[in-house]
């Protein structure tokens, strides 16, 4: 028979494990959307916008966040202190697609892809990169996706998608990415 001291050190054992591995699973997590916080700062140099996409020439470029929000400080903290052709990086965060002003990046949380064809639809016109780590949206609206191959963070493109929103996408941009082709019917 087990003794209390045996029985007590087993379960701190255990919580010790169980803790550990959760916590190896929240630094993973971390990790992960530290790296994807990059890849949206780099996007940004890759991307050209049109001149009536800002209000004024020294207008922030937002990078948005619609849902939840997955980064946790990581993306304010990479982008900050940057500025792209003149115009200050800045982070807005949207419960919403209505509550969405002025926006040139946006991050589509999982909390949000199942009313992604309402963001879409929404954004159509409007010189929006969307931005999503889902399966399954490439061909409706996504623009890029952020995917994991062989434990790397890698993206695709859907140059169709962005054909509409008077963005311009770099040569160098689509060699580093995977291009998705449109859809035969």
């Amino acid at each position: 028979m087990a003794t209390l001291k045996t029985i007590i050190y087993s379960i701190a054992l255990a919580l010790i494990l169980i803790c550990g591995t959760s916590l190896y699973a929240q630094i993973s997590i971390s990790r992960e959307y530290q790296i994807k916080a990059v890849f949206l700062l780099n996007f940004t140099q890759f991307i050209e916008w049109p001149e009536d996409a800002f209000a004024t020439t020294d207008s922030p470029l937002v990078i948005g966040v619609l849902g939840e929000n997955p980064f946790g400080t990581q993306l304010k903290e990479t982008i900050a202190g940057e500025k792209i052709n003149g115009h200050p990086l800045a982070v807005e965060y949207y419960k919403k697609v209505e509550d969405i002003n002025s926006c040139h990046i946006l991050f589509v949380s999982s909390s949000q892809m199942p009313k992604f064809e309402e963001v879409v639809s929404n954004l159509t016109g409007k010189n929006v990169l969307i931005v999503d780590d889902a399966n399954n949206y490439m061909h409706q609206g996504s623009m890029i996706k952020f995917f994991n191959q062989s434990n790397k963070i890698q993206f695709q493109i859907n140059p169709d998608a962005i054909k509409n929103t008077q963005l311009t996408v770099s040569s160098k941009l689509l060699r580093v990415a995977k291009v998705v082709k449109p859809k035969k019917n």
